[in-house]
């Protein structure tokens, strides 16, 4: 049996969450998360620190009873020691458990503004009245930061606002057991810290945080109380546990080291030399809107052919849509974009920043990955070496987009494009999932084949340690908003 998470001198009436030998296996028998115990006190953060693909989210998806029906769990959970069924679970979403998902766009009403959603939380499963729920909306959506964007639907938000959407939405039925599954991802620095300090009052306020992260500040900000905890995962096994001090400064597991060592802040600088007699394209005194809102004005910068440029900005800036104006998706509010030798449709590709919009759901990836390879006459051969340079399993390929996780899914869409021989990639914000071993793998790929295929690369990050260390230049749409 493993060790329990659980803070020895906590009293058990203080115990919210407790997991005891829950593994997680498929219907045929496959392993997929080991036995593992934990538990969750009021007043506790623990965080599941882990690269993706470890189990972390699947475990955290039993807890709450919202395994995908493929999927089976074993072992007990107990919810303010109570054994419940899978039924019983349910009703306690929203009300007592709530579970910030990895992907907003998949829990987000397309139907409704942001404003709308978050009163529907509050007007129905925390049934406070029509006026106090319009209020304490309003009054969320301000407190982070999107005020401007309340009347917004969901296809209208940036991969970061539709995050902070989320959390407000989930949390307004007064959940004080939350489950944070990859929070902060594709966010900002100054709204990464808004909604660390959001999900610190969870447990500041008697509830309990679990949350799931393959980012290490994040794990170091949500662990710094001496009751606080951290647990490591790799490949459905858990590695080690203890204080955030202990493991994050003497970890004791090999994973552990290495994961720690590998944030973007400690990687070694490499050589960024270009050719410069290879232009590629111009873009001149460009302006992009959405709707009635001005996102930028007057940029102007080119490009060569294998060159990366970085593009950063806060959230809502505006750069996925320099990424659409780019690949002839979004027209220019004014300005112009001009190419050396005009690329063909398919030969100006962007990888989305969530990439369960550019998956069918439901439909095995070998289907979809095949479908495409017949349809564009694209080289099969090269399938098994992309794989096994993104470091996936070809079994992988059996299972459709709802089943692998979310930097899985990610890298899948990597080798789906590099397929295709692109001239230009636009990669927005595609390792933002990634554990940061496998972010600078999966980055070094990405760079070193677009270099080999002769393929401009314009990456999105809100990292500057990761655009010093890739980018010939880097472009801040902050300076250039309205």
């Amino acid at each position: 049996m493993i060790a329990d998470a659980s803070v020895q001198e906590s009293s058990i009436d203080s115990i919210l969450v407790q997991t005891n030998n829950v593994a997680v296996f498929t219907k045929l028998g496959q392993s997929l998360v080991e036995p593992i115990s934990l538990t969750l006190h009021q007043g506790q953060n623990v965080t599941i620190l882990g690269e993706t693909g470890s189990g972390k989210s699947l475990l955290a998806q039993a807890i709450m009873g919202a395994l995908p029906d493929e999927l089976v769990a074993q072992g007990d959970i107990l919810i303010e020691n109570q054994a419940l069924n899978k039924s019983q679970l349910r009703q306690y979403w929203g009300r007592r458990m709530a579970m910030l998902p990895q992907e907003p766009s998949r829990s987000l009403n397309p139907t409704m503004t942001m404003l709308d959603q978050v009163w529907e939380s509050l007007y129905f499963v925390a049934q406070k009245d029509n006026k106090t729920s319009k209020q304490l909306a309003k009054e969320k959506i301000d407190s982070l930061g999107l005020a401007k964007s309340a009347e917004y639907y969901p296809h209208e938000l940036s991969g970061g606002m539709a995050q902070r959407a989320s959390f407000a939405i989930a949390t307004s039925g007064g959940a004080y057991i939350v489950i944070a599954d990859e929070p902060t991802k594709g966010l900002d620095d100054a709204n990464k810290q808004a909604v660390i300090t959001l999900l610190k009052n969870v447990s500041e306020n008697g509830g309990t945080l679990l949350t799931i992260t393959h980012d290490i500040e994040v794990a170091r900000s949500l662990s710094g109380r001496a009751n606080d905890r951290i647990m490591v995962m790799k490949k459905g096994q858990l590695l080690e546990q203890g204080s955030g001090v202990q493991v994050l400064n003497q970890p004791t597991s090999d994973y552990a080291k290495q994961l720690i060592a590998a944030a973007p802040y400690n990687w070694q600088s490499q050589d960024r030399s270009l050719i410069q007699d290879s232009p590629l394209l111009t873009v001149q005194d460009l302006s992009l809107a959405r709707g009635k809102r001005v996102l930028f004005e007057s940029l102007n910068f080119s490009l060569q052919k294998a060159e990366v440029l970085g593009v950063i900005g806060g959230s809502g800036i505006g750069k996925s849509s320099l990424g659409d104006a780019l690949c002839g998706l979004l027209k220019p509010a004014s300005g112009v974009i001009t190419w050396q030798q005009k690329p063909k449709s398919h030969q100006v590709l962007k990888l989305y920043q969530d990439p369960p919009a550019a998956f069918a759901s439901h439909v095995p990836l070998q289907t979809l990955l095949n479908d495409v390879i017949k349809k564009h006459r694209l080289d099969a051969s090269r399938v098994p070496e992309l794989l096994e340079k993104l470091k996936l399993d070809k079994q992988i390929l059996t299972r459709n987009a709802l089943n692998v996780s979310g930097g899985e899914l990610q890298r899948v869409a990597i080798l789906r494009a590099l397929l295709f021989n692109p001239v230009l990639l636009f990669a927005d914000e595609v390792t933002s999932r990634l554990d940061p071993i496998t972010q600078k793998e999966t980055l070094d790929l990405l760079v070193t084949q677009c270099k080999a295929q002769n393929c401009t690369l314009v990456m999105v990050s809100h990292d500057h340690h990761i655009m010093r260390h890739y980018c010939h230049q880097v472009i801040d749409l902050e300076a250039l908003a309205t």
